[in-house]
Order: C-alpha cells, then structure tokens, then sequence
C-alpha cells in the first residue's frame, strides 16, 4: 500500500509539473514569432496574451490566441480526470497551468495574464459553473466594452458562485488562489483603471 501511495503521489506530481509546463506554451507568443518574427512582449501591454497578441496579429491573432490559452487551460483539467486523479489534484493542475501561463519558465517568468486558460479549465471542471461566470463576462462587457474587466469579473466571481453553488471546499479553494494568482497578474491593469477612475471624480 505504501508503494502505491507513493506512485500515486509521483503520479501527481508528474501531473502538476506537465501542467506548468504546458501553461508556459503562449500561444500568443509563439504566433507573433511565427508571423511577425518580434516579441509580443516588446508591444503594447507586454503580455503575451490575446488582448496583447491581437493588438499585432489583428482579430485573427485575437482569436487563436484566445482558442489557444482556453485549449491548453482545460487540457490541464481534462487529463487530471482521464486519470481519474483526486479533485485536489486536478485544482492543482488547473492552477499550475494558470501559473505556468503567467509565468513561464522558458520566457523569463514573463508571459500572459491567466484569464483565458483559467476560463478553458473552469469550463472542464465545472461547466455549470462556467456557465454561470460567463453570464457576468458577458454582462460586465455589454456594461463596460473592457475585455479585462469583465474576465477579471469572471475569474474572481468564480470562486463566490462555487460557494454559493455548495460545490466541494476543495473546488472554491483552488478558485480562490486562481483568482488571487489572476489579480497578482493584472496589478498594473487594476492600478491603471483605479487611477482613471479618480481622475473622473476630480
């Protein structure tokens, strides 16, 4: 029993590792490389997500990268329960692929925001839910027209609906660290709204 502890324990592990490393592929990137041969991050934001990448590539290089991050974001999720792994460690896979995403080892620890893959592994771990945080997406971006803000919205009303849902601690838990690795990736954007909206007042 021991051994089969601790080969599950490997197993798990191996799992949240490969799913930092696949958060670490930007699709943004590796596009604007691929067509443009600059660096994203040399543009706008810095960023090497789709706000960013689409800013280069257009609407097209917008929707790839989207596709792309959402994609590797719910494979994460998706392999954990293929290998019907416990839903502690599938939370750490999606959070590890999220982190991987933001900070990705091969660029430097500098890479993207963490909405879209987090969207794409909320959708596989919880579609009900995804649902549900896609509504505010939605409703936030008819109010606001502002992409970030309303996947902001979304991120950090995810672990809030997942309380109000009763679904399991483990799930509300990794939300929550979700939302706060996601907030930690925005700073800059949320220091720069809080400013516009103080200079309004005045």
């Amino acid at each position: 029993m021991k051994l089969a502890s601790k080969e599950a324990g490997m197993i798990d592990l191996f799992m949240i590792l490969g799913a930092y490393l696949l958060g670490g592929l930007s699709t943004g990137y590796y596009l604007v490389k691929l067509w443009r041969q600059e660096d994203v991050r040399n543009q706008g934001s810095g960023a090497t997500g789709a706000t960013n990448a689409g800013r280069v590539l257009g609407k097209k290089g917008f929707l790839l990268t989207l596709m792309g991050d959402a994609l590797k974001g719910a494979l994460a999720p998706a392999l954990s329960m293929l290998f019907n792994l416990s839903l502690t460690t599938l939370m750490l896979c999606l959070i590890a692929v999220v982190a991987g995403h933001i900070w990705p080892l091969q660029l430097g620890l500098r890479g993207g925001k963490g909405v879209a893959p987090a969207l794409g592994g909320i959708l596989v771990v919880d579609p009900m839910l995804a649902s549900a945080a896609a509504g505010v997406f939605l409703f936030v971006l008819a109010l606001t027209r502002q992409f970030t803000l309303s996947g902001l919205a979304a991120i950090l009303g995810a672990p809030i609906l997942s309380l109000i849902m009763a679904r399991p601690f483990e799930q509300s838990a990794g939300l929550a660290v979700l939302a706060i690795f996601i907030l930690l990736a925005h700073r800059k954007n949320i220091r720069e709204m809080l400013n516009k909206s103080s200079q309004r007042r005045r």
